[in-house]
C-alpha cells in the first residue's frame, strides 16, 4: 500500500466544462519567472501560513507539535504554540496546518488540526496574546475517532464565505476498504466547513469522494477552490471549484483514481454531482501530490493567476492557470524540492515551498 509520505525523506462544477490534463501534454519548454531561494530551516516543516494583511511573517507548523514565527529572516526564540505532548507524530500523523481567524486582529482566534496521541483527529481554536498561544483558551471543535494512520488530511482554510474548511482523507488502508468515499455516514473522504461566529453552529458537507485532500487553498483574487487529493497506485489528481458553485461536490474515489475507473464495482453514490480532475499525472512523475497555491503577489508579475503545485515524492514542481474551469498553460517548472511537503503564502501574497525532510523553507522570488 503506498499512501501520502510526510515525515520521510464542497460545491460542484458541471462535468462538461472541465478539461482533464495529463502531465504528458505539460510544456516542458516554459521556464519559471522565478528561482528557489533558501530562506530558512525549520524540524519538519509541513505547513505555514500568516496572519490577515500581515506581511514579512509566516507562521511554520512543525510536525512534531510545534507552530514558530518566522519574521523578516529569522526565527521567533518562544514558538507560538507547543503542544508536542498531545501530538502524535510520524508517517501522516502529527499537527498538520493551522488557520488564522479573518478577524484575527482583534479576536486573536486561531485553528489548529491534529492527530492526538490515540491517533484520532482534533480541530482546536486558541486565542493568542499576539505573541503566543494561551494554553488554557483550547476549545475542541471536532474529534474524529479513526481507525488507521494514514490518510488523515488535515487542511484548515477559512473560505471566502467566511467559513472554516476541513478536509478529511478516506480513514487509511489500501483502495478504501471501508468505503468511505463513496459514504455520507462518517466524516471521511470529506471536505467539510463551519461558520465559526455562531456558536453552536454544525459542520456543514461541502464534498466527498477524495482520497486524501492533504492541501486546498482558496485563489484569493477569485475564491476558487483547489484541491491536490493524493491517489492510490497510478494517478494524482487536481480538483477544482469554481467560486459561487452550490452543488454538493462528488469527485470519484474510489470509483476513480484520477479520470480512470479504480473499483468498477463501486458505484458514484447520491446526491452529489460527479466533478473529474482538472490535470492529471502519473506515477511515472510522482507518488503523492502536494496541493499548493493560486499566486497573486507583486514580485514575479509574470506568474500572476497560475496555481503552483507539486510532487512529495519526485520533487517536482508543476503550474496551470484555470480559464473557464479548464487548465491550460500547464509548466513543468525547471526545479524540484525533494520531500516538498507543502506550499504557502505570506501577506504580500509571494509564495514559498518547504520540505519535510530537509527543513528547509524557500521563497520564489526573481
Amino acid at each position: 500500500m503506498r499512501a501520502r509520505r510526510i515525515g520521510v525523506a464542497l460545491l460542484a462544477v458541471p462535468v462538461c466544462a472541465l478539461a482533464l490534463v495529463s502531465a504528458a501534454g505539460a510544456d516542458r519548454a516554459g521556464s519559471a519567472a522565478g528561482r528557489l531561494v533558501q530562506v530558512g530551516r525549520f524540524e519538519a516543516p509541513v505547513y505555514a501560513t500568516a496572519p490577515p494583511g500581515v506581511k514579512g511573517v509566516l507562521y511554520v507548523v512543525e510536525q512534531a507539535g510545534r507552530i514558530v514565527v518566522w519574521q523578516n529572516g529569522k526565527v521567533r526564540a518562544q514558538p507560538f504554540l507547543d503542544i508536542r505532548s498531545k501530538v502524535l507524530s510520524g508517517g501522516e500523523q502529527g499537527l498538520l496546518s493551522m488557520a488564522f481567524d479573518p478577524g484575527y486582529a482583534t479576536n486573536h482566534r486561531f485553528y489548529v488540526d491534529y492527530t492526538d496521541r490515540n491517533g484520532d483527529t482534533r480541530v482546536v481554536r486558541y486565542r493568542s496574546n499576539g505573541t503566543a498561544a494561551i494554553p488554557s483558551s483550547a476549545t475542541q471543535l471536532l474529534f474524529v475517532k479513526d481507525f488507521a494512520a494514514n490518510h488523515n488530511g488535515g487542511q484548515l482554510q477559512f473560505g471566502p464565505d467566511g467559513w472554516l474548511y476541513w478536509g478529511n482523507g478516506d480513514g487509511g488502508g489500501g483502495g478504501d476498504p471501508e468505503h468511505n468515499g463513496q459514504s455520507l455516514a462518517r466524516p471521511f473522504a470529506k471536505i467539510e466547513k463551519l461558520n465559526v461566529q455562531v456558536a453552536g453552529a454544525h459542520w456543514k458537507l461541502v464534498a466527498y469522494g477524495l482520497r486524501n485532500p492533504w492541501r486546498f487553498s482558496f485563489d484569493p483574487a477569485t475564491g476558487d477552490l483547489y484541491i491536490g487529493d493524493v491517489g492510490q497506485d497510478k494517478w494524482e489528481e487536481i480538483d477544482y471549484l469554481a467560486h459561487g458553485t452550490t452543488t454538493l461536490a462528488n469527485f470519484g474515489w474510489n470509483r476513480y483514481e484520477g479520470n480512470h475507473v479504480y473499483d468498477a464495482s463501486q458505484l458514484l453514490a447520491p446526491p452529489g454531482s460527479y466533478v473529474p480532475p482538472i490535470f492529471e499525472y502519473s506515477h511515472s512523475e510522482g507518488c503523492a501530490v502536494d496541493g499548493g497555491d493560486v499566486y497573486r503577489g507583486a514580485a514575479l508579475p509574470a506568474n500572476t493567476g497560475r496555481y503552483f503545485f507539486g510532487d512529495n515524492c519526485s520533487g517536482n514542481v508543476w503550474s496551470l492557470k484555470v480559464v473557464s474551469g479548464r487548465a491550460t498553460a500547464v509548466r513543468r517548472e525547471p526545479f524540484t524540492v525533494p520531500g516538498l511537503s507543502g506550499f504557502a503564502v505570506d501577506g504580500a501574497g509571494e509564495l514559498y515551498l518547504m520540505s519535510v525532510s530537509s527543513g528547509n523553507l524557500y521563497r520564489l522570488q526573481p
